[in-house]
């Protein structure tokens, strides 16, 4: 009887890419809470748990009754008697086990596939509605990991593990009770080797759970550090980069690969001593059965008996084994699914009051946005990023903020955009603050367009229904228009319909598409984070033309970058150390902020220069 090789769930994890635990703890929980974790997620599909491990002890007891016919059989060939009855009995329980075994393994199947469905969306619903900076202090590929390969391994640990671990048990117990009943000496043969076994195993498998913990996490960070890698793969190429990266990855694969053999010797050793020891016994049993009969003391059929049920006896130690190695990694995994849970989510309660519509009665001269004494960072141990700002964004025109690298600009927009909220101070959209609102309240008055703007799985149709899913054919090509996108969308076979990709899709080309969704939403305000960077220059004087028209019936906020934009502002907000340093005209700022005119001068921009007062005198 040879050894069957068990799938690893170490292995098997590496190889679907498992992810680390997010800020896991120094020391894990114990078992108990760990299994509840599990528990947490098989708990709605109770009754189909309870079905299965139904079928599943049918089955079982099906199977122990085979011997006892079989011995029936024996019997009946020794006293001349028929043996129609024993072997009619024989087909009947053969013919009733595989439809039972039938039945359970599409309904264990089924449940395995709903927990995993399950899992998922709480994932993508939880990864969706976190905050800004939850998710993006994570790697993108671990958080994919979480939703792609742990699920898998949940699978098997929410629906056929612990059904399993039941079952094995239960027909491990019902063996050992049948063989008592037939032979009491022959039985404590058998427990002595049983006993050896579960001592090896007892021994071993926290060692295979650490090891296969680790060999998981190890895979998870290779995966977050490859996503990354290819997707800055011309980076990488240019500065040369391949060997350092690939050392960089293949270190944890390397780390991996040597958890995974740890465990791999660590189950090699259990299964070898499991099936030795089992035998052993069976070559101990035969012999003193062997002497048992010929002293008068066991019948033959008794003994051929007891030892189907010795032979059969290593089906629920292994599928105890087996079960208790999935268990742990799937524990492992639904520990890992759950920490998503403590991302900070978004609220998504809305008030009483409408917040989409301008409150009755806004005068015009009320700001749109309005931030009082709006101090912000990015941790409560990191320093403040923005601090004591003081600005009003009226509810038309166009206000350009400027300012060295690291001067606030980009976190001021996450203020706006509710990314991130203030430590101190507070912000309002129409008089109303930011803490009546919910964060979809004030994002359905807003549009952005990133500076790096990403393109969203999908069309052109589709990316462009993002702001407004219920826009017609001609106000997406009236939109394709304003920013010169049209004519090139109309060439393509498929038009709208064209499949975007990032590699596909030049910078500006990115970049016209986003600003034609935003244009589309026909925001309160429309943020832009320089939206002309990597436009030409015919498409830009375009671009700034709907730029200054939308600007004509509502507020638009530009980072600047390039002073085109500087000098289309009807208002310059100077930015340095997290601080608004100055506001005013283009003309005015040249005249009374020396750092402006050295951004200006930066810039190569052309302009008359009055005496130079003292730095800071424009300050606010």
């Amino acid at each position: 009887m040879s050894a069957p090789i068990p799938s690893t769930p170490a292995t098997s994890a590496a190889s679907a890419t498992s992810a680390p635990a997010v800020d896991s703890p120094s020391r894990a929980p114990g078992a108990a809470p760990r299994l509840r974790i599990l528990w947490s997620f098989a708990r709605p599909h109770r009754r189909t748990l309870i079905h299965g491990l139904c079928l599943a002890l049918l089955v079982s007891g099906l199977g122990l009754a085979t011997p006892m016919v079989t011995k029936q059989v024996l019997d009946a060939l020794g006293t001349s008697s028929s043996l129609l009855g024993p072997v009619l009995t024989l087909l009947a329980l053969l013919v009733v086990g595989g439809a039972v075994s039938f039945w359970q393994w599409i309904l264990l199947g089924a449940l395995g596939e709903r927990v995993v469905l399950e899992a998922r969306e709480s994932l993508v619903r939880r990864f969706l509605r976190a905050t800004v900076p939850a998710v993006t202090a994570r790697p993108t590929g671990e958080l994919v990991t979480r939703v792609t390969s742990d699920t898998v391994l949940l699978r098997e640990a929410a629906s056929e593990s612990l059904i399993g671990l039941v079952n094995g048990t239960a027909m491990f117990v019902g063996s050992l009770v049948l063989m008592g009943w037939l032979d009491p000496v022959l039985l404590a043969t058998t427990l002595v080797a049983v006993a050896l076994t579960g001592a090896v195993f007892a021994f071993l498998m926290p060692g295979i759970a650490q090891a296969q913990q680790q060999a998981q996490e190890h895979v998870g960070r290779l995966g977050g550090v490859l996503e990354g890698t290819l997707r800055a793969i011309r980076t990488v190429k240019v500065n040369r980069a391949e060997g350092h990266m690939e050392k960089r990855i293949l270190t944890d694969a390397r780390a991996s690969a040597e958890y995974g053999t740890q465990v791999v010797r660590r189950e090699a050793l259990a299964w070898t001593t499991a099936w030795s020891g089992v035998h052993l016994a069976i070559i101990v049993i035969l012999g003193v059965g062997a002497w048992r009969v010929g002293e008068g003391h066991l019948e033959v059929s008794s003994l051929i008996a007891f030892l189907l049920y010795a032979f059969a006896l290593m089906e629920p130690v292994t599928e105890v084994s087996e079960n208790v190695t999935k268990l742990q990694a799937g524990i492992a995994a639904a520990e890992r699914i759950r920490q998503a849970d403590e991302l900070g989510a978004e609220d998504t309660a809305s008030p009483a009051a409408d917040g989409h519509a301008r409150p009755a009665g806004s005068p015009d001269e009320t700001p749109v946005l309005r931030l009082s004494k709006v101090t912000a960072a990015y941790g409560p141990d990191r320093p403040a990023a923005v601090r004591d700002i003081d600005l009003e964004i009226p509810r038309r025109g166009h206000t350009a903020v400027v300012g060295p690298s690291g001067a606030g600009k980009t976190t001021l927009f996450s203020l706006v955009l509710r990314f991130l909220e203030p430590t101190h101070g507070e912000l309002l959209l129409d008089g109303r603050p930011y803490r009546d609102l919910t964060h979809s309240d004030i994002r359905a008055r807003l549009a952005y367009v990133e500076q790096d703007t990403p393109v969203v799985p999908g069309t052109i149709r589709d990316n462009l229904l993002l702001a407004r899913p219920d826009a017609t054919t001609d106000q997406l090509r009236q939109a394709l228009r304003d920013v010169r996108l049209a004519d090139k969308v109309d060439a393509l076979d498929e038009g709208l319909d064209t499949p975007l990709s990032s590699t596909g899709v030049s910078g500006g080309e990115r970049q016209r598409i986003a600003l034609a969704r935003a244009l589309l939403a026909t925001p309160d305000v429309l943020l832009l984070d320089e939206a002309t960077a990597q436009l030409d220059g015919l498409t830009e004087v375009a671009v700034h033309d709907c730029i200054r028209s939308r600007a004509a019936t509502g507020a638009v906020v530009t980072i600047a970058h390039r002073l085109s934009t500087v000098l289309d502002a009807d208002t310059i907000v100077v930015m340095e150390g997290g601080r608004v340093r100055a506001q005013g005209r283009h003309e005015e700022l040249l005249r009374s902020d020396a750092l402006y005119r050295e951004l200006v001068e930066s810039l190569r921009i052309a302009a008359p220069v009055e005496p130079d007062p003292v730095r800071g005198a424009g300050s606010v």
